[in-house]
């Protein structure tokens, strides 16, 4: 399969930027860089409403793309082309139909969006923030979302690998979901972003953020969805951040 070449200084600004780059073993950076430059090759990352993109900013979005299937391979992002990048938030038009029959027609802010079977959309300044420690990132999210578009609409059930357990993933997520709601209804401080209570799809797509970029805090709150995740992403950040290597590369 075809590999675009990456440029050894960017690639090393790229994987210093993000907590869940810099963690990562030799071995593991070295697969990561060959998953971008497979990405790269096979998707188009494109900018729009003004926007203007360089290589920094394509590689970045790889790289925080592809530590999702790190250990799953670039096949998980087959059947779709591009990632559409707006320099801000964007403003799709949206149409729905009320309880009297009524169609609507509006434009409500998204800051990304990923599309069944079509391409991720982003807004460049939510992804830049991507790396301040917040938990915060929409490439992950969004991504995420794809993941668990693999085997329909996004319901917070992406395709479990042969030897996990439905029960347990359901289990795990259905309490968590229900505890988080609870929580966020009752406008408390929560650990996890307050917009993961909106649905389980949600909820999958903002743990998933959490997992890579603020694990000890998933695993704190939702033990069981960080095992959950473990096992789906084929990945342990916790150990992970405890075990650092010592250089970045």
């Amino acid at each position: 399969m075809a590999r675009v070449p990456l440029d050894d200084a960017l690639w090393r600004r790229t994987v210093r930027h993000f907590a869940f780059t810099r963690t990562l073993w030799p071995a593991e950076r070295a697969k990561l860089r060959d998953l971008v430059r497979l990405f790269l090759a096979t998707k188009s990352i494109t900018a729009a409403g003004g926007h203007t993109l360089d290589d920094a900013m394509r590689v970045s979005i790889a790289a925080q793309a592809c530590i999702l299937v790190l250990e799953l391979g670039i096949d998980y992002y087959d059947g779709w082309e591009e990632v559409i990048v707006y320099p801000d938030e964007f403003f799709p038009e949206q149409t729905w139909t009320d309880e009297a029959g009524v169609v609507h027609t509006e434009r409500v802010g998204r800051l990304g969006e990923a599309w069944l079977q079509g391409p991720v959309v982003l807004s460049w300044a939510d992804v830049a923030r991507a790396g301040d420690e917040d938990a915060a990132n929409v490439v992950i999210h969004e991504f995420a979302h794809k993941l668990d578009m693999l085997n329909g609409s996004a319901n917070g059930f992406p395709p479990l690998h042969r030897g996990m357990d439905r029960r347990a993933w359901s289990t795990a997520f259905e309490d968590a979901f229900h505890h988080h709601g609870v929580r966020v209804r009752r406008r408390e401080n929560t650990e996890i972003d307050p917009y993961a209570a909106e649905s389980p799809a949600e909820f999958f797509s903002v743990a998933s953020e959490v997992f890579f970029e603020m694990p000890v805090v998933l695993a704190d709150v939702y033990p069981a969805v960080y095992e959950q995740m473990r096992l789906f992403y084929r990945q342990d950040p916790l150990r992970r951040a405890r075990e650092v290597p010592v250089t970045a590369s």
